[in-house]
Formats: C-alpha cells, structure tokens, sequence
C-alpha cells in the first residue's frame, strides 16, 4: 500500500508506527532549574497512550540564559536527565517514539532587562526583537564556539535520557533563526553576510550534535520558511540550505514559519494547513524529508498531506492540546485498524 497516515516510517534505525507528530509546545511548567516535573510525564505520556508515532518535547535550553521562559525544560546539567529518561521509558512502553527540541531563545529569551531573569541576552547582532525589548549582547566568535559546545553536551545528555530524536530548534524568531535571518543578522565576519555566512552556525551546530549522536538515530531541524516580512528569509533561502543539511545528517526539516518579528502572517493567508506549501516546496524540490504543521486538524487532512508527497510526517500542536486520543480517533474515521492500550479496549469503537 502507497504511504498514508498510519503507514510505518523508517528514518535510519528508527521506525515510528505511523506519521503523526506531537509538535514541541512550551508548557511552562518546569522546575526553576529546568527539570521535567510530574506534569510533562503526564502531559507527554498521555499521547503516547494516544497513538501519536513521535512525540518531540517543548523547547529545551543548552544552557540557562537559552531559556524562553524561567519555566521552560533544560539540557544544560546532569541532573536534568533522569526526569527527562522517566518520561521517555514510559513513551517507549506505550509505542510512541521520542524526540528533544534543543534549543536557545537568543534575545527572545527572559532576561533581568525585562524584568526578570539572571543575565543579559544575546543574539548576532545588538538589534532587539521589538520596541520594549533589551537590546541584545553581540556574540563574539569565542562566545560562538561556547554555544556549539553546549549544543554538543546537551545532545550528549539527550542520548543518556533515551530519546530517539533530536530536533535543532531554527525557527520562530529564536538564536539561530536570529542568525539565519538578514533581519537579525548584521554581522560582517563569517557568521554574517550572505545566506551562507548566515547559516554557518546552523550547520556547525548540526555538525556538532550528528558527531554525538548515534548514526542510526534521526536528526531533525526545525525551520521557519519564511520570516513574512519584506527582506527577510524565504522558502527559496531553505530549498538551497536543505541538501547542506542533509549532507551534514540531518534527516527531516520540520517547516514553521514567522517570529523574527512580533509581524504576523497576512490574514488572508492564515487557514488550515497554511504553512503545508512549505514543506511540499522543500521535499518537491529537494528530495529531502519534510514534516508539515500549522492547523492541521482533521484526519483527511492529514492523510492527504502524506498521501499527496507534501510532507513525510504530520505535525499536531493545539489539536493533540484539545486531543490526546487523536490519533485513535483518526485511525477510526480513517478505516484503519491500529492497536488501542489494552486499559482503553472497552472504549473502542465498533466498525
């Protein structure tokens, strides 16, 4: 059978036992000192009872000035990998695959200049986000070098936790979208200047982590296809950037958009599935694997998404908020037969 929804998918040694994604949504609930608490086995287990293949863990800092938030989960010490490896072994007992975003918020991170926070931000430049905003600390080549290894140590502690993915986090505005984007990014030494200037702090980042991470496991990298405003990045700037990625190891880009500026998308382009056209550019013209997001909600929707070549794998963010059983449910309304948890049996619907 043609690929669809609930069709197995094999990245490296890895297969998911069909193409729905849990999206990374930050849930502000972690510990000050960035540990995953009883809410995020809760919340995170709950769709792995509910039939999701991947399911990818909010936003999680490589160090703490990285954070979005004081409550956001953290990579940056040892002691935050056991509650991250509860969560991940009791995924892995109900079928569901595990995926880390690791993350730096750059100047969209908390910081004491807006009142609250332990230090300043950075970003590439010394640009803020927006009015209001703490104009960020400039990096400097040595402060760089820094970040790749904090990447690489946080990628280190992913693979003692258990996970099965990481997810570098490129999109929505933060530390390495900031340096993507010619918005963001006004530097003139090598991390500067032209497209790939731009993007070598990406590509060392992906060089670091596909160095500790394990060749059977995937490498994803999520990216926001465009900026939606005027002289900014582009889904043409991503169909150039994805083969070098895939040469580097990375093996899906998961394809957002927006958030370098507080602009949003034009109204009349928000609608269901509104960033899909991105991710079928992508793997259209490039040939490497896409995960689409952006409300998707309904099961048609999703499998036409897989079933047409417009993505490989389907992300879900608010609609696995409202459901966490959706995947059963679309299975249902789909016609396919999957296994539901043997504690959920009696609640199966008849055919």
């Amino acid at each position: 059978m043609s690929a669809h929804l609930f069709a197995p998918y094999t990245l490296r040694g890895l297969t998911l036992r069909n193409r729905i994604v849990m999206s990374p949504m930050c849930m502000y609930s972690a510990e000050s000192d960035g540990c995953a608490t009883e809410w995020h086995l809760v919340h995170l287990g709950a769709r792995a009872v509910g039939g999701c293949g991947l399911i990818i863990t909010e936003a999680t800092a490589v160090e703490p000035r990285g954070r979005i938030s004081e409550n956001d989960l953290g990579l940056w010490d040892d002691a935050q990998i056991a509650p991250l490896a509860r969560i991940v072994d009791f995924c892995h007992a109900h079928g569901a695959a595990v995926g880390i975003q690791l993350a730096h918020a750059g100047r969209k991170a908390f910081s004491r200049a807006r009142g609250f926070g332990p230090q300043p931000i950075v970003a590439p430049s010394a640009i803020p986000f927006a009015e209001g905003w703490a104009t960020p600390h400039a990096l400097t080549v040595d402060e760089i070098e820094a970040l790749i290894a904090a990447w690489q140590a946080a990628a280190r502690r992913a693979l003692q936790a258990g996970f099965d993915v990481v997810e570098i986090h490129s999109a929505h505005g933060y530390l390495l979208n900031e340096f993507l984007s010619p918005i963001s990014n006004h530097r003139t030494d090598e991390y500067g200047g032209d497209l790939w200037g731009r993007a070598r702090l990406l590509f060392r980042i992906v060089e670091a982590v596909r160095a500790v991470w394990p060749e059977e496991k995937p490498l994803f990298v999520r990216i926001s296809a465009t900026d939606w405003v005027e002289g900014g990045l582009q889904v043409e700037d991503f169909v150039q950037l994805a083969p070098e990625l895939q040469r580097r190891g990375v093996d899906v880009i998961d394809c957002s958009s927006g958030g370098i500026t507080p602009t949003p998308p034009p109204p009349d382009v928000v609608g269901a599935g509104y960033q899909t056209p991105f991710a079928a550019r992508i793997r259209q013209a490039t040939g490497v694997p896409t995960m689409a997001v952006g409300l998707i909600t309904a099961p048609e929707q999703a499998d036409h998404i897989v079933r047409t070549g417009q993505a490989d794998l389907v992300a879900l963010g608010r609609e696995l908020l409202r459901d966490p059983h959706w995947p059963l449910r679309a299975a249902h309304t789909l016609g396919y037969d999957v296994d539901w948890p043997r504690q959920y049996e009696r609640a199966r619907p008849l055919r």
